[in-house]
């Protein structure tokens, strides 16, 4: 998958494109299906599937204290769709600047001339330009006007649910992985580097991964099994996040017990894929305390989640 970054750095129009346009949070299953049907439209033409996007997210810029935390920042959004087979991702510098291009200019100037967009493909919801005063009624019309053919398409629910990332938002944040998970088509990961920690874990005989804690979405503090991947593996484990009350800890973190793993991977990537919760965190009275509700933890998690593993 090509990444072009910046319009300016788009040097001519794609060749006969179908493209969707959003920010894509989550990457979730209404996306998913969005990304299925711009690549079969291109197919149909002999064009090329292309996902217009904007960095950073449009609030973080018009109303910072109003932007969630990302389900997917860039690195991991990029990953995500480029696992959809799209060709192309054209992600848009979102300024106040250009924030305040008119619908009828974005379509025109952007999507027309500079894209070379034969169709376009959104949800049902999509809003866009000034005051986001464009929406897919206008772009229908606009569309008519410039010789840009349109579609719509429809909310995709799961469960009852509507498919949203603003859901799934409320879902993980609640510790509601395994709901979250279904939204999403995939259990929500966390991807993160590995620092040094107080080294606590191996003092108390099971060794744990420290993750560095960035702007991305973190499940409600407690115990999850989980499934980690690193490097080629894939590996079964318990993830605990939180502000360990046991030992005082002030500021939140995120660390995981690789079960049956003993290698040093300080300063390396993992991902870190939330399967269930297990149970909130509790305060020990002893460190031999933690020991034993630990190995409870595995055991459980053995015989209930990683039983087919």
């Amino acid at each position: 998958m090509e990444i072009i970054n910046g319009i300016e750095n788009l040097k001519r129009p794609f060749r006969n494109p179908v493209v969707t346009l959003g920010n894509f949070d989550g990457v979730h299953l209404g996306h998913q299906r969005i990304f299925k049907k711009v690549k079969e439209e291109a197919g149909k033409i002999g064009g090329e599937s292309v996902v217009v996007t904007f960095e950073p997210h449009p609030l973080k810029i018009l109303s910072p204290e109003q932007c969630p935390p990302l389900l997917t920042p860039f690195k991991k959004k990029m990953m995500l769709i480029e696992k959809t087979g799209v060709e192309k991702v054209l992600c848009i510098q979102f300024t106040k600047a250009f924030s305040e291009i008119s619908p009828s200019d974005f379509v025109k100037r952007t999507l027309l001339e500079k894209v070379g967009t034969k169709k376009i493909i959104v949800g049902y919801n999509y809003r866009f330009g000034r005051g986001k005063i464009g929406n897919v009624e206008f772009l229908k019309k606009a569309g008519a006007l410039w010789g840009i053919e349109v579609e719509v398409v429809e909310p995709l629910t799961v469960d009852g649910t509507i498919v949203s990332s603003s859901k799934i938002r409320e879902f993980i944040k609640e510790g509601e992985v395994e709901r979250a998970s279904k939204l999403l088509g995939r259990d929500y990961p966390i991807i993160g580097r590995v620092i040094e920690g107080v080294h606590r874990g191996r003092d108390l005989g099971f060794r744990t991964a420290n993750l560095e804690m960035t702007e991305e979405l973190y499940p409600k503090p407690g115990v999850y099994a989980v499934s980690v991947k690193w490097h080629h593996l894939s590996l079964n484990g318990l993830a605990n996040i939180g502000f360990n009350p046991t030992f005082d800890t002030k500021s939140l973190s995120l660390e995981v017990h690789i079960l049956n793993f003993d290698r040093e991977i300080y300063g390396d990537e993992i991902q870190i894929y939330f399967i269930k919760r297990i149970r909130d965190e509790i305060r020990f009275h002893s460190p031999q305390d933690l020991i034993d509700q630990v190995q409870m933890d595995i055991e459980w998690a053995k015989k209930n989640v990683f039983r087919d593993q």
